[in-house]
């Protein structure tokens, strides 16, 4: 398996259940009362983040799902962590709404806002980039989605294409991102590791594929 430099390979794999893995990342953070839990989901693009937002967010009523490229959308790939903290996570952590339009959003006339409505039980934030120091103090636990980094990028190339154009941004986004990752290490500061996309056979619909956090 192809991984990021630094990056160990995880251990222990084993098959659990989606209810399980909500379990788990409920008790990473049991003396959250009165606001949200913020659960972040990390990993490379292809990875999966998207998909298991979603089935977390089915699984847990009362859920709403943060996506941080809608922040890093015009802006750039990695320096979104203040614009993020600020307008999505402090007000969440009071307990607030949130009703927010990034300015790259306004400048580009990009309809819409980013929305989450007060009272939620769990926020899942995904996105590259989201598990690092800098927003520690505002997640109470987290996924890192690991998975052989060839595959990924197959996958990221079906959903995205292969235009030469494609090609030059992935080529621009890996300056940032491999620098960025072998400094904060996400897998090794996630609670648990998701296998992202799954090699081991398991139920789609209600399992995963996970395993505990790898070291530096």
């Amino acid at each position: 398996m192809r991984l990021y430099p630094g990056e160990t390979e995880a251990v222990g794999w084993r098959v659990v259940t989606v209810r399980d893995v909500v379990r788990q990342l409920r008790e990473a953070s049991p003396d959250v009362t009165g606001r949200p839990r913020m659960i972040a989901i990390d990993g490379r693009g292809g990875a999966g983040k998207t998909t298991l937002a979603e089935r977390l967010r089915e699984a847990v009523p009362d859920s709403a799902v943060v996506h941080t490229d809608d922040i890093a959308w015009n802006h750039a790939c990695f320096d979104w962590a203040a614009a993020l903290a600020e307008n999505v996570l402090q007000p969440l952590h009071r307990g607030e709404s949130v009703d927010f339009r990034p300015t790259p959003w306004i400048t580009h006339d990009r309809p819409g806002s980013i929305t989450v409505p007060a009272g939620a039980d769990v926020i899942w934030v995904e996105g590259t980039g989201i598990i690092r120091e800098e927003l520690a103090p505002w997640l109470d636990a987290s996924v890192w989605m690991q998975g052989d980094l060839d595959e990924q990028e197959r996958l990221l190339a079906v959903r995205d294409g292969d235009s030469p154009e494609q090609r030059e941004h992935v080529a621009d986004w890996l300056r940032e991102e491999l620098p960025f990752m072998l400094r904060e290490q996400p897998w090794a500061r996630a609670t648990l590791v998701v296998a992202g996309p799954p090699w081991t056979d398991h139920d789609r619909d209600t399992e995963l594929v996970v395993a505990p956090p790898t070291g530096p």
